[in-house]
């Protein structure tokens, strides 16, 4: 696959400031002008003033000029406009008005994280010993930017412009409703819904184990429990554990960890699930606002609420 990683996304907010502190207490770090980076994958997001919140842009990595030549290739069949230069190729999806970067960028490259011994009946892999998560006690850090989710106004197009355009591949389907899409090992990058209007529904950020996850959360629900959204609980598609949160503009951001990965494209079969099975296999039922944000008709309309 010449794609290889989300390199980055800018989002745009009406109160940078307060987002900004969000993101910091998130655990991003603050690499100075709105920009916040993760352990593993450098500088990853950006905020920007704006009327609503919106996604400005997506960046996807690719090795070399070549594969930026393939992807022009392929937007052209599509008849989809773009425009190059040394080092990088935009375009933005017809359907969904996103602008996606292209850009050659280096592979994120990850030093493993430890294994924690565990225990289990008949087996003792922690003898005399308490488990390790609890006894962590320093901020939670994202090791890079899994996902992003995003509505569609027209899902199957906006599918069409990632994998015949751009090069993505489909991981999962929910007929009629969401795609998983790939740019890398990782089960999904992009996940594409159908929606009633182009919008951001979350970002999702890998941190170490389940115990991050609950971490993560736990010490955001402290400094604020307005910001809780739905978890802790695991997905069915990706199997990944979850824990959703909501910035001050609206957008939800996820904390995962153990998603599966595709390393080989031909032992991976993709899944067709119906409805809302596929959308967890347990913890606590998704609020509704998780599955209609309760600020869809304001942007809808073109105005704003944070509430």
């Amino acid at each position: 696959m010449s794609l290889h990683r989300l390199t980055s996304l800018a989002i745009g907010v009406p109160d940078v400031d307060a987002t900004a502190a969000y993101y910091r207490d998130f655990g991003l770090a603050d690499l100075g002008g709105h920009r916040y980076g993760t352990v593993d994958g450098g500088e990853q997001l950006r905020l920007a003033p704006a009327e609503r919140r919106r996604l400005l842009e997506l960046g996807v990595g690719v090795h070399d000029q070549d594969d930026l030549g393939r992807i022009g290739a392929q937007l052209d069949k599509l008849g989809v406009a773009y425009r190059t230069d040394a080092t990088s190729l935009t375009v933005e999806d017809p359907h969904s008005a996103l602008t996606v970067v292209v850009a050659i960028a280096p592979e994120v490259r990850q030093e493993p994280a430890p294994v924690a011994a565990t225990n289990g009946p008949g087996r003792v892999g922690r003898p005399d010993a308490r488990a390790d998560g609890i006894g962590r006690t320093g901020p939670v850090r994202p090791r890079k930017l899994g996902h992003v989710v995003l509505g569609s106004l027209d899902q199957e197009a906006t599918q069409r412009f990632f994998t015949e355009g751009l090069g993505f591949k489909v991981s999962d389907r929910v007929p009629g409703l969401a795609s998983f899409l790939r740019c890398s090992t990782d089960h999904h990058n992009v996940l594409v819904q159908q929606a009633p209007l182009n919008f951001l529904h979350h970002t999702a950020w890998e941190v170490e184990d389940v115990d991050e996850v609950g971490r993560g959360a736990t010490a955001m629900l402290e400094a604020d429990p307005e910001r809780h959204v739905w978890g802790l609980g695991r997905h069915h598609i990706g199997s990944n554990f979850f824990w959703y949160l909501k910035d001050p503009a609206g957008n939800f951001s996820e904390y995962y960890s153990d998603l599966d990965c595709v390393v080989e494209d031909a032992l991976w079969r993709p899944e067709v699930v119906e409805g809302a099975k596929g959308l967890y296999n347990w913890g606590p039922p998704p609020p509704p606002s998780f599955l209609a944000p309760e600020d869809l008709a304001a942007l809808m309309t073109g105005s704003h609420s944070a509430d």
